[in-house]
């Protein structure tokens, strides 16, 4: 009977989520929590409940909870990460996007937000091997070319944020042209 009403109340939760009602989801992730103690994914599905309504306090709280619970998951290590970053807990940010980094190298959001959070703390030149990482794993995004062209601006090496700019008008030239205004560099300098 355990069974059926955990998955009665995950499948109301979905849906009270899915229709804009997240403090009935909530109640419902509450009963699946008290049902499932030991599952790690429940407070890491709450946590992004909490999160989508802003309210990152309690979110990080609840990712805590599923680590203390499962200290092995990339994921969660990553989302803590992001959550701390977004309350400006910058150095515990790094840590986390760390401990994510240790279960999986190639997660690249993580090798982004370490940068991110290294970026804001001052740490410009150590940001930067990190967005290149960024790039080895997401070519084709243009997140991390683009924070890396300011990054490189920032420790005056014009020349390679021009090469960053060249890079990005292959495949994202409206994000190369807003680094050209941001910066005041050209490509073709």
């Amino acid at each position: 009977m355990p069974f059926l009403a955990g998955w009665f109340h995950r499948q109301m939760a979905i849906w009270a989520f899915l229709l804009g009602r997240r403090e009935r989801a909530l109640a419902h992730w509450a009963a699946v929590r008290r049902l499932r103690p030991r599952d790690a994914e429940v407070p890491a599905t709450i946590a992004h409940v909490l999160a989508a309504g802003g309210r990152r306090d309690l979110a990080i709280a609840a990712l805590e909870e599923s680590l203390a619970l499962n200290p092995d998951s990339a994921a969660v290590w990553f989302n803590l990460g992001f959550l701390q970053q977004e309350e400006g807990l910058n150095e515990a940010s790094v840590l986390a996007f760390d401990r994510a980094l240790a279960l999986d190298e190639k997660l690249d959001r993580a090798w982004y937000g370490k940068a991110l959070s290294l970026i804001r703390l001052g740490r410009v030149e150590e940001a930067i091997p990190l967005l290149k990482r960024n790039t080895e794993l997401q070519p084709m995004s243009p997140f991390g070319w683009y924070q890396l062209g300011h990054a490189y601006v920032r420790i005056g090496q014009a020349d390679r944020a021009r090469r960053v700019i060249r890079k990005l008008f292959e495949f994202e030239p409206q994000v190369a042209r807003q680094l050209e205004r941001e910066t005041g560099l050209q490509a073709a300098d």
